[in-house]
């Protein structure tokens, strides 16, 4: 789209602002009241809002530019082509958690793909009030498909013709030609609202005050001036406040009328009803004497509880949702940071497999097997966490008396909570599990903490989701590492041997480290080595790194042709992946040891006498570079006593470390150990290895081999 945009000279731009004119004629055609203008970023998988309409820009700025692979409607109607439409606050909090934990109101929206069969441009999104049908009709689906394909043809034209588009305004509201015919003059309009007993504020789309009658004034007991064209909750310190904000954000997006009441110091409670339209609301204020009267023995209003989660508070759970890497770490997360928000005191998380109920963790719950014998239990039994999980629709109960009446299983044995809101976990359209909050006392679930606890719990899903993939891979994981590595080492004459693998902290934990120790006729044989990647590519190529290197020591080749030979097979495997490899033909009874090397860390030999120094050994590129290359070999001695350090790079490499001072810093380590019982220096040197770094971003291999006297 480079193309289309405006650069810093060349062809003149489009004369015309094509994008607004397109997205104001799409509302009027549909009856939309809102809506904005993708375009592709050039050069990245990602739109950037260009263009909005009928709501200020500040509603949609969690996605003025988002990536192509995002989980949201614009998105996926660029990425599929076709037309997403969500008819209402429960499609979108069951499909777009994102959207609707921000804007948990009630409005439809459609998204549709701004392309050409041949390119595609960006997309468009619309919305409409809550009161719109559920489903969109077939003269909406045209228009709006009709104006895309307009726009998308203009665009193509641009490209074309090479003319870039300049910056458009955004338009915040339509304007009005002209008043209602028939009315008065507005200088008896403003007398007759003067008059009026209660008070009267006309705001535009961003909340600014445009006017305020004497009555207004009065009743928030600030001054004309200090009114007009500010936001009347930043006029109004009292009313300075989310969830005075959030009603006017409400009524804007859905387009229906809603009120609320609020405390003007000391002891005056205001009504206020906010009746919006495409030009912005229109707000009568009076007294709620009712209110006033309920409340007087009410606390201060600094005792009472405050909105259930605000926004900014939901984007840090969303943040720390998404760092949240393996199933209990969910666990720990919705405990430490989403339960104390909505005001909770007990979580469970539960999913299932082959048909059965699986407690995925608990916390808050004293007594364990409450919670525990759930457990293994088959879907089809009578319990609210399984029907929750096999129909998607959450469950709210206020009192133990309503939850038992309805599952009287749970009245044996029954915990200590009086309140509970079992949560569906919904994750690319499909149940993954239920969320358990649990509260100590009676609760009564107001409908938006119900919504709020809706969205929220999409949040969790798409965590748990990823939280469940990655367990699994973990194990899938480490059981191919534990197959291909080793399980002992064999007893050598002359030989004694240790080794330690330690995997990444980050990534999947697998790696492609190797080593082995083999059994000859009259010698024995070491290897280490390290093929690139962390994956199970990387591991499986490992895997048969290892055995080929055993196959062709088995078979009786030198060390310089088992690299060779190594070396052929890597590249007959075809694999882009290559592999550093220390290879060592070991002969304890003449005390002698023959080695090979292919890219990889130089060994350290520690002598009898207790001196370490790095063995400067001749060596090869890396296995599965080039067909041709040789690898010479080093022969050393090893007189008994002597102790050789092989290992992967992991060991002595991370990030900002110099290889030359980790190398030596090794070699101090290994002569402060001493002479200690193999075990015990292998476990002193792998320590060595994760203390250098907090997060380990490779895995570490280690193969100790000491001489003894035969």
């Amino acid at each position: 789209m480079d193309a289309v945009r405006a650069p810093g000279g060349g062809p003149p731009p489009v004369g015309r602002p094509v994008l607004s004119l397109t997205l104001a004629s799409l509302m009027d055609e549909v009856h939309a009241h809102s809506g904005a203008v993708y375009l592709l970023a050039p050069d990245q998988p990602a739109l950037e809002m260009v263009v909005t309409a009928g709501l200020p820009r500040a509603f949609a700025a969690p996605w003025e530019r988002i990536g192509l692979s995002a989980p949201l409607p614009v998105s996926e109607a660029v990425r599929e082509r076709r037309l997403v439409w969500v008819g209402g606050e429960e499609e979108m909090a069951r499909r777009y958690p994102r959207i609707a934990v921000v804007l948990p109101y009630p409005f439809a929206l459609a998204a549709l793909p701004i392309a050409t069969p041949a390119r595609v441009y960006g997309g468009i999104f619309v919305t409409w009030p809550g009161s719109h049908p559920p489903e969109l009709s077939d003269a909406e689906r045209r228009r709006l498909t009709a104006a895309c394909d307009r726009l998308a043809t203009r665009l193509e034209r641009a490209v074309e013709q090479r003319l870039p588009l300049p910056p458009e305004p955004d338009l915040s509201a339509a304007h009005l030609v002209g008043g209602p015919g028939g009315t008065l003059g507005s200088v008896e309009a403003a007398r007759m609202v003067s008059r009026l007993p209660y008070g009267l504020c006309s705001l535009d789309v961003h909340g600014r005050v445009g006017f305020a009658n004497a009555a207004a004034t009065d009743l928030l007991g600030v001054s004309a001036e200090e009114l007009l064209g500010r936001r009347l909750w930043t006029s109004v310190t009292w009313l300075d406040d989310p969830v005075h904000e959030d009603r006017y954000r409400a009524a804007l997006l859905s387009q229906q009328a809603t009120s609320f009441v609020a405390l003007r110091p000391p002891g005056d409670w205001l009504s206020f009803r906010l009746y919006p339209s495409t030009t912005g609301l229109s707000v009568r204020i009076s007294r709620s004497r009712a209110v006033t009267e309920i409340n007087r023995a009410a606390p201060p209003r600094g005792d009472m509880p405050a909105r259930l989660v605000d926004i900014s508070q939901v984007l840090s759970l969303a943040g720390a949702l998404t760092e949240a890497v393996g199933v209990q770490d969910v666990v720990q997360l919705i405990a430490d940071e989403i339960a104390p928000a909505v005001g909770s005191q007990g979580v469970v998380l539960l999913g299932s497999r082959a048909g059965r109920l699986v407690v995925l963790g608990h916390r808050g719950y004293h007594d364990a097997p409450v919670v525990e014998r759930f457990d293994g239990m088959p879907l089809s039994e009578p319990t609210p966490g399984g029907q929750v999980l096999r129909t998607g629709v959450p469950a709210f109960f206020e009192s133990r008396r309503e939850l038992e009446r309805l599952y009287p299983v749970l009245v044996v044995n029954p915990s200590t909570f009086a309140s509970w809101a079992y949560l569906p976990l919904i994750a690319s359209g499909r149940p993954v599990g239920t969320c358990v909050l649990a509260y100590a006392a009676p609760h009564r679930f107001t409908t938006e903490e119900r919504a709020v606890l809706t969205s929220l719990a999409g949040l969790i899903a798409q965590a748990l989701e990823r939280a469940l993939l990655y367990d699994a891979k973990h194990r899938l994981a480490h059981g191919l590492q534990a197959a291909l590595l080793p399980h002992t080492l064999p007893s050598l004459p002359g030989l004694e041997a240790a080794a330690r693998y330690l995997p990444a902290t980050q990534g999947m934990e697998i790696g492609g480290d190797f080593y082995d120790l083999v059994r000859t006729r009259n010698t024995a044989a070491a290897v280490i080595g390290d093929v690139q990647g962390h994956n199970v590519t990387a591991a499986g190529l490992m895997g048969q790194v290892r055995t080929a290197v055993r196959a062709y020591t088995t078979v009786g080749q030198a060390p310089e042709e088992v690299m060779r030979s190594t070396n052929r097979l890597l590249l007959d495997l075809g694999s882009e992946l290559f592999a550093s490899c220390l290879y060592l033909r070991l002969d304890p009874a003449r005390g002698r040891a023959v080695m090979s090397r292919a890219g990889h860390p130089p060994p350290l030999l520690q002598r009898p006498d207790g001196r370490v120094r790095v063995l400067d050994l001749a060596g090869g590129p890396l296995l599965g570079v080039d067909a041709g290359a040789v690898y010479p070999t080093t022969e050393v001695d090893l007189s008994p006593g002597s102790l050789l350090v092989l290992y992967t790079d992991g060991l002595v490499e991370s990030p900002g470390t110099d290889f030359e001072e980790a190398l030596a810093a090794l070699g101090r380590r290994l002569s402060d150990l001493g002479d200690l019982p193999l075990d015990q220096v292998a476990d002193g040197l792998i320590r060595f290895g994760s203390d250098a770094a907090e997060h380990r971003l490779d895995d570490i291999a280690l193969l100790l081999i000491r001489t003894t006297a035969s």
